[in-house]
C-alpha cells in the first residue's frame, strides 16, 4: 500500500512541478502586461474550470502536465483586435526573454528550496568528486579473509611514518586525480612500484609525499562481480567515508548554494550525454544490462519514488524530485524549438537581426517565420517522442533497480 501511495506521490509532484513551470511563465507574462488567456493542469476535456479576470483557469482530464496560453506566442495565433497589441511576439525582447524563461526559473527555484529542506533534513549527498580524506593510518596486514576481514598486523603505520596525517586530503596518485575512495584504492592496488607518489592538501596548501607500498594479499572484485584472491599493493590508510554532509539552519543555506551548483554541473552534464544513452537504453529493453546512469521516465522515476516511500526513505524521494525539477528547467532552455530555449532563440535572433540593419539604416524586419522552422520543430519532436518511448519502454522491461 505504501509504495502505491508514494508512486501516486511522486506522479502528483510530477504534475505539480509542471504546473508550477507553466505558472511562472503565466505570472511573467501577466507582470509585463501581456495577457493570458488560459492556464490549465493536464490536457484533453476540461474537469473544471473558472475565469479570473480575462484568464481562465482549470484542469483537464489527463494529467501529464499543463499549459499557459499567452495571447501571440507566434505570429500566427488568432488574436482579438482589442488584444493585438499585448500580442506576445510584438513585445520588446527583454520581455520575452523574461517570460520565456520564467518557466526554467520556477523549476530551479522549486529545486533550490527543495535541497534547503533536503539538507536540513537528512543532509546532502556529495556529488561529483568525492573528497578523499585520510582518516586514520596503521599497520599494513599482510593477507585478508574470503570476506574481506584484514589478518592482524603490527608494527607502525608506513604512511605516517612518511609524514602522511588525519584529516590530510588525497588530490592525486602518481599525478593522476583521485575522484572517490574507490578510485584511491584501485590506482594504489595497481601500482608496481615500490611507493607512490601522493598530491595532499593540508590546511590549504598542497605538498607532495613518497609513500612506501607493501605488495599483499586481498580479496577483489573483477566487472562481473566475481570475487577472488589477488597481490595488490596497499599504504596502510584508513579513508573517511563520508558521503553526506549535514548542515544546521545557518549552515544549509551555503550548503545548499553548494550542492545547487553541483547539481547545475550534473545536470549540464547529464543532457550532454543524452544521445550516448540511446544505445545503452536500447541494450536494456533487448536484454542486456540497465546501467543505474540510463535516463529514466516518468514511469521509472514514480516506481522508484515508490520503492523509497515504502522504505521509509524520503531523503531519497526528495533526491529525485528535486533531480527531476532541475533537468526539466535545464532541458526546457536548450535552444530548440518548440522548448522555451527554442523560442528563446528566435527573439535573440530578432534583436540581433534588427540591430544590424538599424546600424545599416534599414527599418525593422518582421517576425521570424515559423512555418519554415516547422520540418525542424517535427523532428526535434518525433525525436523527443522515440527516446521518450524508448525510455519508457525500458522502464517497464528493465527498470533500474536500486533497492
Amino acid at each position: 500500500m505504501s509504495f502505491v501511495l508514494g508512486v501516486v506521490l511522486f506522479a502528483a509532484a510530477l504534475v505539480i512541478s509542471v504546473g508550477w513551470h507553466e505558472a511562472g511563465h503565466m505570472w511573467a507574462a501577466q507582470l509585463t502586461g501581456m495577457k493570458v488567456r488560459r492556464y490549465f493542469i493536464g490536457f484533453g476535456p476540461t474537469l473544471w474550470s473558472t475565469r479570473r479576470g480575462e484568464t481562465e483557469y482549470g484542469f483537464k482530464a489527463i494529467p501529464a502536465g499543463g499549459f499557459c496560453d499567452i495571447a501571440g506566442m507566434t505570429p500566427y495565433d488568432e488574436l482579438a483586435e482589442e488584444d493585438r497589441e499585448r500580442a506576445m511576439y510584438l513585445q520588446p525582447t527583454w520581455k520575452r526573454l523574461v517570460v520565456l524563461a520564467a518557466g526554467p526559473f520556477q523549476n530551479f527555484l522549486l529545486g533550490f528550496v527543495l535541497v534547503v529542506v533536503l539538507g536540513l533534513g537528512w543532509g546532502l549527498p556529495i556529488l561529483g568528486n568525492q573528497p578523499v580524506t585520510v582518516a586514520a593510518m596503521e599497520c599494513v596486514a599482510p593477507s585478508s579473509q574470503p570476506d574481506g576481514t584484514l589478518d592482524p598486523c603490527t608494527g607502525p603505520a608506513p604512511a605516517a611514518q612518511a609524514g602522511l596525517q588525519t584529516g590530510d586530503r588525497i588530490l592525486a596518485v602518481d599525478g593522476h586525480t583521485v575522484s572517490s575512495r574507490g578510485d584511491l584504492i584501485s590506482k594504489v592496488q595497481a601500482s608496481a612500484g615500490a611507493s607512490v607518489d601522493l598530491t595532499i592538501e593540508r590546511d590549504g596548501h598542497r605538498s607532495r609525499l613518497q609513500l612506501p607500498v607493501q605488495q599483499v594479499q586481498r580479496m577483489v572484485q573483477d566487472s562481473e562481480g566475481t570475487r577472488y584472491s589477488a597481490t595488490v599493493g596497499a599504504i596502510g590508510v584508513t579513508l573517511d567515508t563520508e558521503t553526506i554532509r549535514h548542515y544546521n539552519a545557518v549552515t544549509v543555506w551555503g550548503g545548499a548554494i553548494g550542492f545547487t551548483g553541483d547539481m547545475f554541473r550534473e545536470t549540464w552534464n547529464a543532457l550532454l550525454s543524452l544521445p550516448s544513452k540511446v544505445d545503452d537504453l536500447w541494450q536494456a529493453v533487448t536484454g542486456g544490462d540497465r546501467g543505474d546512469d540510463t535516463p529514466v521516465s516518468v514511469v521509472g522515476a514514480s516506481r522508484l519514488g515508490g520503492e523509497a516511500v515504502e522504505r521509509g526513505y524520503w531523503d531519497m524521494f526528495l533526491g529525485l524530485l528535486l533531480s527531476v525539477n532541475f533537468f526539466l528547467g535545464a532541458f526546457n532552455l536548450v535552444p530548440l524549438l518548440p522548448l522555451d530555449g527554442g523560442h528563446m532563440a528566435i527573439a535573440l535572433y530578432e534583436k540581433l537581426r534588427d540591430t544590424f540593419r538599424r546600424r545599416r539604416g534599414k527599418i525593422k524586419g518582421g517576425p521570424v517565420d515559423y512555418y519554415k522552422l516547422m520540418p525542424v520543430t517535427y523532428t526535434v519532436v518525433v525525436v523527443m517522442g522515440a527516446f521518450m518511448i524508448l525510455t519508457v519502454t525500458a522502464d517497464i522491461i528493465n527498470p533500474i533497480r536500486v533497492f
